[in-house]
């Protein structure tokens, strides 16, 4: 089954495209958290960003900067959030990868966030299963 965004991406449905190349499309949220919000998406269709191909994720690096850069300009605002969810837990609620750009304009317009820091325990462990698992 199609995601919306792929259905964006071919064009069935129309959004306000505010970039595009081979691997990525950026279009304002058409149900946005403040002025400015923007989608930055990859054209491969995957749900997860761990399982984007290094290409896309490049392209996906290149395109959030570019398009962040262009957000601040066109809105005046500096501050903002760059948003990713991975998986229905994580409150992914489109099953494409997709970035929010969040143009925070004060504390009660754009993103909020609830945010509780835990202890880190055996950091050095872990770390070293994360190495391990990018060899």
């Amino acid at each position: 089954m199609q995601t919306i965004f792929q259905k964006i991406i071919n064009g069935d449905i129309q959004c306000h495209r505010v970039y595009e190349n081979d691997h990525v499309l950026a279009f304002l949220d058409v149900a946005p958290l403040c002025k400015g919000h923007t989608l930055v998406i990859p054209k491969e269709s995957v749900a997860s960003l761990h399982d984007l191909s290094i290409e896309s994720g490049a392209a996906l690096g290149e395109a959030l900067v570019k398009v962040a850069r262009a957000v601040v300009k066109a809105t005046g605002c500096e501050d903002y959030n760059i948003l990713q969810n991975n998986g229905e837990v994580a409150h992914q609620a489109v099953f494409h990868v997709h970035f929010h750009i969040i143009p925070k304009v004060s504390e009660s317009e754009g993103l909020a966030l609830d945010w509780n820091p835990k202890e880190l325990e055996d950091g050095e462990s872990l770390a070293q299963k994360i190495r391990d698992a990018m060899a």
